[in-house]
């Protein structure tokens, strides 16, 4: 697929030729659905004379699938989370490099710099940070949302209303908040338990949907959706009646990062691109459009004020987030069945 960007779709391609077809470079990137503004891509391929085209995907877990499937060495850069950059290294799919190859390398935030899953940094560098709670349409229910139950034991008013993410990892890891179990328990009881609350809670909830977990909040369609914090805000924006729940029991916290694939085939106008979005200004310019938070010093002045002042990116003090964790092949292989069996 290169077509233009058309936003909202779960399997889409852009295709930016600068300069025509006297491009002197090309760039492919691999990158979740409505999370890049166009007018930041237009700018880079304008700048350095690069043709970029760009495919999407809706979770962690179906980027890494087509990775090793076979698409290994067609793109150059993808964005995946904090735990997954630590599955991919271990499965050899990243390159590394120097922060001396990057030359905006110290306009990182020092708390993103020496992270657990990159220490350092020499595989990726921070795209954006949220979280992943769930929004909850106030005309329907006005009782107390801090809570997880209202996922994973909601009450009559919004059984049979509620759109989960079709991503293992946040669901998986949010039920294990809910419980009050570690994340990647290999305790038999404890798994059963992650299992049976699962399978109790599924029959209240009305779709698996990524990609839609905004539209369904809008539409109404929904009268809860489990999401991410800078989709909440937009469905907020266009209109639904929302309100994003910082839950009591924990919620998950997540980075995104841009990572050198290994065989890249374009390696050097990827850290170009890398180096590129570490720019205070275009690292600002995707935070106004995804209206996640950046981990690039020097942006604040670049923000629209819609954006700082959201109730959704300003999590209330003594806020337990969680990262994922990247759990061991035993506990990933339970994992992985949990979830087929969700599924079905």
């Amino acid at each position: 697929m290169k077509k233009l960007l058309k936003l909202g779709a779960s399997a889409l391609a852009l295709t930016i030729a600068a300069g025509a077809v006297h491009a002197e470079g090309k760039l492919s990137i691999y990158h979740w659905f409505e999370y890049m503004p166009q007018e930041l891509l237009d700018k880079f391929a304008a700048e350095y004379d690069v043709e970029v085209t760009m495919d999407t995907f809706d979770s962690n877990e179906a980027m890494l699938a087509a990775l090793k499937a076979g698409k290994m060495g067609s793109y150059d850069v993808t964005v995946p989370g904090d735990y997954m950059v630590e599955i991919m290294a271990g499965e050899g799919l990243l390159d590394t490099f120097e922060p001396s190859e990057l030359s905006n390398f110290g306009n990182i935030s020092p708390q993103w710099v020496d992270v657990s899953f990159d220490p350092g940094r020499h595989s990726s560098i921070p795209y954006q940070w949220g979280t992943t709670s769930f929004a909850v349409n106030r005309d329907v229910y006005s009782g107390d949302i801090q809570t997880l139950a209202i996922v994973f034991d909601p009450p009559a008013e919004l059984q049979g209303k509620i759109n989960v993410l079709d991503s293992q990892g946040e669901v998986i890891a949010l039920a294990s908040i809910y419980l009050g179990i570690p994340q990647c328990t290999s305790d038999r009881d404890q798994l059963r338990a992650l299992n049976d609350l699962l399978q109790s809670a599924k029959p209240h909830w009305a779709s698996f949907g990524s990609d839609t977990a905004k539209d369904v909040l809008v539409s109404g369609d929904a009268a809860v959706g489990m999401i991410w914090n800078g989709f909440s805000a937009k469905a907020r924006e266009e209109g639904a009646k929302i309100e994003y729940a910082f839950p009591k029991e924990g919620y998950v916290v997540w980075m995104d990062n841009v990572v050198l694939l290994k065989d890249a085939p374009n390696r050097d106008n990827a850290l170009k691109f890398m180096n590129f979005l570490l720019e205070p200004e275009n690292a600002a310019a995707i935070t106004n459009y995804a209206q996640y938070t950046a981990g690039v010093e020097g942006v604040e002045g670049f923000l629209d004020a819609s954006v700082k002042s959201a109730p959704e990116l300003n999590p209330p003090a003594g806020g337990k987030g969680q990262f994922i964790m990247a759990c061991s092949q035993d506990v990933q292989a339970v994992y992985d069945k949990i979830w087929t069996d969700l599924k079905k």
